[in-house]
């Protein structure tokens, strides 16, 4: 009977709406939240504005429109006729005012467009961020302002005296003296726009008894297309010489130019690994140069097997015969090379080759 009365009294309590839930533990309520439940925003970021004052505004579409009508339209108007070029550019340029023009050499489609670069050589980093600062720091010369400018010797062309009525609008006379009346470059101080830096380098291999023997030339050849990695040109004899046994028209050696990134790390693999291992090398004489800035030096036969492009050849014991047949040791000549520099004078070319690591010696001329 009790079961029975405890149950009624559930029932009423139900139907009365008395019952209440369990209130759930403090540390799940204060973990849990629903999936609809959205984070509250402060009232004093409110204001804020999402962007700031320099951001530019979104262009509308008639803007992008516009712009790609004018893109589409200059690109129509660059592109070559179809009907004549349309593979091949032109590949005579005949001025400026011509209807068909040339396509840029940074265009892929350009016939004298040359890929690259690929790398940045160490030497020329070096010389962008330290050597060109050096120089210019070292060679400035304050001018006051309102000094007058000093007027070079050097140079200095004579007028015509006016006696005939032939001198009036000729350009200005030659120097005084017999030979060739060419004048050196005039000497430009070092200012931010001209600081000196190498140019170009040329690698001369000279065999006089190539025009006999065929194995000279090819060994040359050989040389100085592995130490400069580009395919070298023959030289010729340009005029007979009697006491040499040597005819116009022999060749004579090979020669190759380097530019660029090209010249750069050959002058550094000079600077860094040939020229250090040579314990007699007195280094490059003063007395060198060509009034323009360029410096030339001679490098031994036996000097040339520093260079690591041949010096590997004979590092093994198992490679020595291959090496005798590429690089006979009685056939290798020695090299001259010539470096260019945008130096005006010898003195800023040898300011420039310090610089880089070469030493000097001797007393410099000029």
């Amino acid at each position: 009977m009790s079961g029975v009365h405890k149950g009624s009294r559930l029932l009423k309590t139900l139907g009365q709406g008395r019952f209440r839930p369990a209130p759930a533990p403090l540390c799940a309520r204060s973990f849990s939240s629903p999936p609809e439940a959205k984070p509250t925003q402060n009232d004093d970021l409110s204001d804020l504005e999402s962007t700031t004052t320099f951001t530019p505004a979104a262009p509308d579409q008639e803007s992008i429109d516009a712009f790609n009508q004018t893109e589409s339209l200059g690109a129509k108007g660059r592109r070559l006729p179809g009907s004549r070029y349309q593979y091949h550019p032109p590949k005579y340029y005949r001025g400026p005012l011509h209807p068909v023009q040339t396509p840029p050499a940074s265009d892929p489609t350009a016939r004298d467009f040359v890929p690259g670069p690929f790398s940045f050589p160490r030497l020329k980093h070096t010389y962008d961020s330290t050597i060109a600062p050096d120089l210019l720091t070292m060679t400035y010369q304050h001018t006051p302002p309102g000094t007058a400018p000093v007027v070079s010797q050097k140079g200095t062309l004579r007028q015509w005296d006016g006696s005939s009525p032939y001198h009036k609008n000729r350009p200005a006379r030659g120097p005084r003296g017999g030979g060739s009346s060419r004048l050196g470059i005039l000497e430009r101080n070092i200012n931010w726009n001209n600081i000196p830096e190498i140019e170009a380098v040329t690698i001369n291999s000279y065999a006089p008894n190539a025009a006999q023997n065929k194995e000279y030339l090819h060994v040359a050849r050989a040389v100085v297309q592995a130490i400069s990695g580009a395919y070298p040109q023959v030289t010729t004899v340009k005029h007979h010489v009697i006491h040499w046994g040597v005819r116009k028209g022999d060749k004579a050696g090979s020669k190759v130019t380097l530019r660029g990134g090209a010249a750069y790390e050959f002058v550094d693999k000079l600077v860094t690994l040939v020229l250090p291992k040579i314990k007699d090398w007195p280094g490059i004489k003063a007395s060198t140069g060509d009034d323009s800035g360029n410096l030339a030096f001679g490098m031994k036969p036996e000097w040339m097997a520093y260079f690591p492009e041949i010096e590997f050849n004979y590092d093994a014991y198992s490679m020595l015969i291959i090496s005798a047949q590429m690089y006979p040791p009685k056939l290798v000549p020695g090299c001259d090379i010539f470096i260019h520099t945008t130096g005006t004078s010898d003195r800023q070319g040898r300011l420039l080759m310090e610089a880089l690591g070469f030493p000097f010696y001797g007393k410099a001329t000029r």
